[in-house]
């Protein structure tokens, strides 16, 4: 997403190095991972980093951003979500047949067309991108997990109350009553695909340490 915002502290690397690590042991040609976790929880500022560290390795890295893909662009999606129900919230709002071409393109190093949301005016534009010589890509979104290509599947968790602190934070939006709905239900829909993962973040947001 394009005017993004991200915060990065000693967490953060260190996580960052341990994947990288794993990606390094694990990589094959046109390599795939995917990063995963609800809204705030660090992914943006992961991928970013595992892609510099590997770039010092001497790979190339594209970050493809999930948010981008969802079906209802940002301008109309809080009133299609009231319309529709919380019911509806979940991996089916992404657009899949976009995303797949996309990593088709990677695997075929072609010249793609990829959705770029603008945060700064909410409108959907397009980036066109050369995957020729492009070694790694790497996946982030609430349901990146649910991407089939995925060699490397990063999950990042935080608590409900950690998430709310984070979103209030960063204030990328409103957080009133229904947005609060939301972010219950995209957690729900995250945690019920959290087994899927075979690399776990667990961030400590209170001070610089993390788990795996």
């Amino acid at each position: 997403m394009q005017n993004q915002i991200i915060t990065i502290t000693d967490k953060h690397r260190a996580a960052a190095q341990l994947i990288v690590d794993r990606v390094l042991v694990e990589r094959t040609p046109k390599f795939i991972m995917t990063v995963t976790g609800e809204v705030g929880t660090g992914k943006s500022t992961i991928s970013y980093l595992v892609a510099k560290i590997l770039k010092d390795y001497g790979y190339r890295c594209k970050i493809m951003e999930l948010d981008n893909y969802y079906k209802i662009p940002p301008l109309e999606r809080k009133a299609w979500r009231r319309k529709h129900g919380l019911g509806k919230i979940g991996p089916d709002e992404y657009n899949w047949e976009k995303i797949y071409e996309n990593i088709s393109d990677f695997k075929e190093d072609r010249v793609a067309a990829m959705p770029l949301v603008d945060l700064l005016t909410d409108y959907v534009d397009e980036l066109t991108t050369d995957f020729k010589g492009v070694d790694i890509l790497i996946i982030r979104g609430l349901y990146s997990i649910n991407c089939k290509e995925s060699k490397l599947k990063v999950f990042i968790e935080l608590s409900y109350q950690e998430v709310l602190e984070q979103n209030t934070y960063v204030a990328s939006e409103v957080i009133d009553h229904f947005r609060l709905q939301v972010m219950q239900k995209e957690q729900e829909m995250v945690q019920l695909h959290k087994t899927e993962a075979n690399f776990f973040i667990d961030f400590a947001t209170s001070n610089e340490i993390f788990h795996l």
